[in-house]
């Protein structure tokens, strides 16, 4: 999954500088003890080849549970379901802007396992890299975005709830950002598409409640994967490496002493995807460290 958030980035002169954004999206495998928090539980994950679907995959099997990877990466997919084992998971094509595709992957879970307990709505872009005036702004490229982004997202919650309803049982959850808490620091696209995942998730869950099904986002801060560097190398060609992993790991970081990884996201949605979340719901899981409450304000220095 991508993100982006717009950062202050503080020197080791103290000086001030501004980074357009960052990106998630990394392969991992969690340290933390097999409980079986999940056992006997079946779940769908949409982008579930790569990144942090894979990681919450592997996370989710480490706890008991079948999982259906769904994604366009064929051959990511298929590699992953067998790593993670024939009777543990399955990997099937979908492209979430096909709502027949996404239908499909929610039929497979109900035929292969009878039911669906966990549906991670995680499969999403950035779009284009650019960043132009407002007036500029490409709409063909936000259609894009939305396309996957935020219509994506309700088709794997309408499919999820269709079966779990009956079912009075379910936790549907969807991957959204900080950038759709904080709003700017990412193309204009990407931003409102996970502030619309955040505000799909309010809007249905009062009403899956009343079905004993719950709906939660879970908004994770930067990760320094493969895809992350790229990028910044990218935008900050004169960057070194190191100094591009500096910046995701200390300067956007506000927790002293931790550093974001693809596996903290994934406990998060294995909690929310758990019994233990039982009466959460409606609710954004903020998984970055205090990012979002810890900007500096922009005011003047005060006087001496």
């Amino acid at each position: 999954m991508l993100l982006a958030i717009q950062a202050v980035l503080r020197g080791k002169g103290g000086a001030m500088a501004a980074l357009p954004g960052g990106f998630v999206g990394h392969c991992g495998y969690s340290t933390a003890s097999s409980s079986q928090r999940l056992a006997g539980k079946v779940a769908v994950i949409t982008g579930g080849a790569s990144g942090i679907g894979r990681a919450t995959a592997e996370e989710f099997v480490r706890n008991g549970a079948k999982v259906v990877l769904a994604d366009v990466q064929d051959d990511l997919g298929r590699a992953l379901a067998a790593a993670l084992g024939a009777d543990s998971a399955s990997y099937t094509r979908c492209d979430v802007t096909d709502e027949a595709q996404v239908a499909k992957a929610v039929d497979l879970a109900m035929s292969r396992h009878d039911k669906l307990d966990i549906m991670l709505n995680n499969a999403g872009i950035l779009g284009s890299l650019a960043r132009p005036e407002l007036g500029a702004l490409d709409l063909a490229d936000f259609d894009a975005v939305m396309r996957i982004n935020v219509r994506g997202v309700m088709a794997g919650v309408k499919h999820a709830a269709r079966v779990m309803a009956p079912r009075r049982s379910g936790s549907i959850i969807c991957m959204a950002s900080i950038a759709g808490v904080l709003g700017s620091g990412t193309p204009h696209p990407y931003s409102v598409s996970k502030a619309a995942v955040v505000g799909l998730v309010r809007a249905v869950a009062g009403e899956m409640a009343r079905s004993g099904v719950r709906v939660n986002a879970i908004s994770p801060n930067y990760i320094a994967t493969p895809l992350v560097m790229r990028i910044l190398q990218e935008w900050y060609p004169k960057a070194t490496a190191d100094e591009c992993r500096r910046i995701v790991e200390e300067d956007i970081n506000e927790m002293e002493g931790a550093v974001l990884e693809p596996e903290d996201v994934a406990r998060a949605a294995l909690y929310l995807a758990s019994d233990e979340a039982k009466y959460v719901n409606g609710h954004n899981l903020i998984v970055d460290g205090g990012f979002t409450v810890g900007k500096v304000p922009n005011m003047p220095a005060p006087a001496a």
